[in-house]
């Protein structure tokens, strides 16, 4: 077996640690397990790229001290934010990760074309599609991080900026038409690059906060897309493998994103989801009042309960009170009360946030339901507590004119008593007025979750004792 070989024998075996790692991935009780398995497909790929690299003749001392350093910088990082990063900081860790896999992928088609103009048209049209999905997927993840972390997190629409982003795109398909025709002008691919990142901003800025789960699973297609682009012009079978699924996970993903929330990607891309108030009956509940609730009376609800369903939001992530959620319910199982999750699927801030959430505290994979799972069995629940979530409980989405309109929601109304858990009674991304906090069955625990789970878990006990 030739050199050459036995690199195209190692990346074909990375290739399969992907697909089969992928497929583990699907439940979640052998997650686990497929990403051990895919990480070994890609310790795999990167030492069959250095051999490549090593067996050429272009490497100096110096090339090699910068693609030494760059891995080691690289690696250190990941290696630092993957163990210090919180679990309400994960989305915009992906969205990093998004915006460096489109930035690399698309400086490597910028690298080649500088390099060898000559290309044939096949190679030519892969270098365009990779610089121009690449571009827009490094500063679109960018914008999104920031929009998860706060920062203009709400619907940022500039003046003539539609104006301009179809002006950006016309200018970035018009010389990626001319570097395909074999204008062969370095200038001219950087306006392509410049004009698809000013594309990438301009198309997420007007995206509100609400649509973040399904713009990072698209911006993640676009990353593993862009990536199939480079293993095009670099002739590279590992990276096109890699990206393909990549890219066609995230496609899938998105699509059923989109549908838990009954919109279209092109519509959720166009903006407007987030943005408030859709005239009068938008910002008006149902009218009733609010009925806060003790922790005493609470326990008393769990404690004396044969089911119960825990309907975990974003608020449960932002007080990392996912341990306090899981004594509590075993508590509760001790008693032989029957204790399930219910899972929305664009609950937190990206797709399987609750899942990963709850994984980390050990929950039973088969107690994690997902929404037309569990719809069926609010009626049957003695008590829906409800830790952190808002918009996607919110019954207002079964009526039309408000900005949750058609998405659909967690039946949780349909329980025969409703615990809320929460701070205030600040509305979700959308905006708007949550209707089941007025609902004469739902009392509210305004507590920070990690204290209010606690409490409650202490009085059950005491309960129970």
């Amino acid at each position: 077996m030739s050199f050459h070989q036995g690199v195209n024998v190692a990346f074909l075996f990375g290739a399969v640690c992907f697909v089969l790692g992928l497929h583990f991935m699907n439940s979640p009780a052998t997650a686990r397990r497929g990403n051990q398995l895919s990480a070994a497909g890609m310790v795999v790929a990167v030492a069959g790229a250095f051999a490549l690299v090593a067996n050429g003749e272009a490497m100096s001392a110096t090339r090699w001290i910068v693609l030494l350093a760059g891995a080691v910088v690289g690696a250190g990082f990941g290696l630092y934010a993957a163990r210090s990063v919180l679990m309400t900081a994960m989305p915009q860790l992906v969205s990093l990760f998004n915006a460096v896999g489109g930035g690399a992928a698309a400086m490597i088609a910028v690298a080649d074309y500088a390099r060898n103009t000559a290309q044939g048209s096949g190679t030519a049209v892969a270098t365009v599609l990779d610089v121009v999905i690449g571009s827009v997927t490094f500063l679109g993840s960018l914008i999104a991080a920031a929009k998860l972390q706060g920062y203009a997190s709400h619907p940022v629409r500039l003046p003539g900026g539609r104006a301009a982003s179809y002006v950006l795109a016309a200018a970035a398909v018009g010389s990626a038409v001319a570097v395909v025709a074999h204008v062969d002008l370095l200038w001219v691919l950087l306006v392509t690059v410049v004009a698809a990142l000013g594309v990438g901003v301009l198309m997420v800025l007007p995206i509100g906060g609400a649509d973040m789960p399904v713009v990072i699973s698209l911006l993640n297609a676009f990353t593993g897309t862009a990536v199939a682009m480079a293993g095009f012009v670099l002739d590279n079978m590992i990276l096109v493998v890699a990206g393909a699924l990549v890219g066609a996970s995230g496609g899938i993903l998105t699509k059923l994103m989109a549908d838990a929330m009954n919109r279209s990607v092109p519509a959720i891309m166009a903006g407007g989801f987030g943005t408030g108030a859709v005239g009068a009956e938008a910002a008006s509940g149902s009218g009733g009042s609010v009925r806060s609730i003790q922790v005493d009376d609470a326990a008393l609800q769990l404690a004396y309960a044969e089911k119960v369903i825990v309907v975990p939001g974003y608020g449960l992530a932002a007080a990392q009170a996912q341990h306090e959620l899981r004594e509590l319910t075993q508590v509760l199982e001790g008693r032989g009360v029957d204790v399930s999750y219910a899972i929305h699927p664009v609950a937190g801030r990206m797709p399987g946030h609750m899942n990963v959430l709850l994984a980390e505290a050990n929950v039973p994979y088969d107690q994690l339901k997902e929404m037309d799972e569990v719809n069926p069995e609010f009626p049957r629940a003695d008590v829906a507590l409800v830790v952190g979530a808002n918009d996607v409980t919110n019954p207002a989405a079964r009526r039309p004119g408000n900005a949750v309109s058609g998405m659909p929601i967690l039946d949780v109304d349909k329980a025969k008593s409703i615990i809320v858990i929460k701070r205030s009674m600040a509305s979700g991304y959308a905006g708007i007025d949550n209707e089941l906090y007025t609902d004469p069955k739902t009392s509210m625990l305004f507590s920070d979750a990690k204290k209010g789970l606690a409490s409650l878990t202490g009085a059950t006990k005491e309960l129970v004792a």
